[in-house]
């Protein structure tokens, strides 16, 4: 593809959105250091506008893995770009994607509009679909991206205490070290209040209007377990239809088939009725009460048609909020245009959920995890 000089500015600002869009805290201050970086290094050398994206660009170690996929995405048949203009001065960060047809009219011999002509790869596009709309072989696809997703657990303060290099004096410790030395004054020691992960607890919609998005969330279930028993987490599943049922330790299986598969055994009420009140009151009494969803994230993954007693929902959420530290709804028609929650069950469960977010594709699975993090 060949693309004029002055193509190059767009072409970054466009990689700059998308990276913003895949969960990185991209201002204008670090969009405009970017492109000033890469007029200096020289925007035809792919790795040195690699690093240059890299300083420039994320703020955190957690920004670095989003940084390599959407790079490698953006970039991947562009492997030489011209120089950008010198940043005399700012212009709006706009880029046109028009196809050839609508474009080839507008592109005048005066060259006076800019015109990108970009493509997003097959991997971002499959990563943005709607899962109820594809087919076995992009399902099987997708089943592969789930590795890319992990979840760092939400982490709360603990009454015990830990040593520091700050924080506040440890009267006890400080004490001792100087009764080693005789009653000189020695080193002051310090403290803080210890941390630990909250348990996350996923409940996931099997019911026939939920039957579509029931393989891609035990798969997203059994990305977070794997996930979180390598950072020392813990996350529970359930599965919620006619009944509740406890599918944890299926999907503890390393392989994702195997665990599907061992779920789908365990699991009685696959593609029936829904009891949404009925099954949390169940899991209230049986566990969450007694400490699996005190203090914990309880995640509640349904589309809200409840075929039981509504009001009976809304009690249940409302005892759920008061002793879960937050609450999250996903709804899988939440991210579709047009969207309304007027379901009896999203109707009664909105007002005790913290959050309520779209559930239908693996970018919104993304989306999931970091706003778990940072309960």
């Amino acid at each position: 593809m060949s693309l004029a000089p002055h193509a190059a500015d767009e072409i970054l600002l466009g990689f700059a959105r998308a990276l913003r869009s895949a969960g990185v805290n991209v201002t204008q201050d670090r969009a405009q250091c970017f492109l000033s970086a890469v007029a200096t290094v020289g925007a035809d050398d792919r790795q040195a506008t690699y690093w240059a994206g890299r300083a420039t660009l994320c703020g955190s170690p957690d920004d670095l893995a989003r940084f390599d996929q959407v790079f490698a995405s953006w970039f991947e048949h562009r492997d030489g770009l011209p120089q950008p203009r010198p940043r005399e001065r700012s212009r709006p960060s706009t880029a046109h994607l028009l196809p050839d047809s609508e474009s080839g009219g507008r592109d005048g011999g005066d060259g006076e509009e800019d015109v990108v002509r970009a493509a997003a790869s097959a991997a971002e596009v499959l990563r943005h679909r709607d899962v109820a709309t594809m087919d076995s072989a992009e399902k099987r696809r997708l089943a592969a991206m789930f590795s890319r997703l992990s979840l760092r657990p939400p982490m709360r303060r603990t009454a015990r205490h830990q040593r520091w290099h700050r924080g506040t004096i440890d009267a006890s410790r400080t004490l001792r070290n100087s009764l080693r030395h005789l009653g000189e004054p020695g080193e002051i020691a310090w403290r803080r209040r210890g941390v630990r992960p909250r348990r996350v607890v996923l409940l996931v919609d099997v019911s026939g209007s939920m039957s579509l998005y029931a393989d891609a969330l035990l798969r997203l279930a059994h990305r977070l377990t794997q996930s979180a028993r390598t950072t020392g987490g813990t996350v529970e599943t359930f599965t919620v239809g006619t009944r509740l049922t406890h599918v944890t330790r299926a999907l503890r299986s390393p392989d994702a088939d195997r665990a599907i598969i061992a779920a789908g055994e365990v699991v009685p009420d696959w593609s029936g009725g829904t009891k949404l009140g009925e099954n949390l009151r169940v899991f209230l009494d049986r566990w969450g009460q007694r400490g699996l969803a005190r203090g914990g994230v309880v995640v509640v993954f349904s589309d809200g048609w409840e075929r039981g007693d509504a009001e009976l929902l809304g009690e249940q959420m409302a005892r759920l909020q008061r002793i879960a530290h937050r609450v999250i709804w996903v709804n899988p028609h939440r991210g579709k245009e047009g969207y309304q929650p007027l379901q009896a069950g999203v109707v009664a469960a909105l007002p005790h959920c913290n959050d309520f977010l779209a559930g239908h594709s693996l970018a919104t699975f993304a989306e999931l995890t970091e706003v778990i993090a940072r309960a």
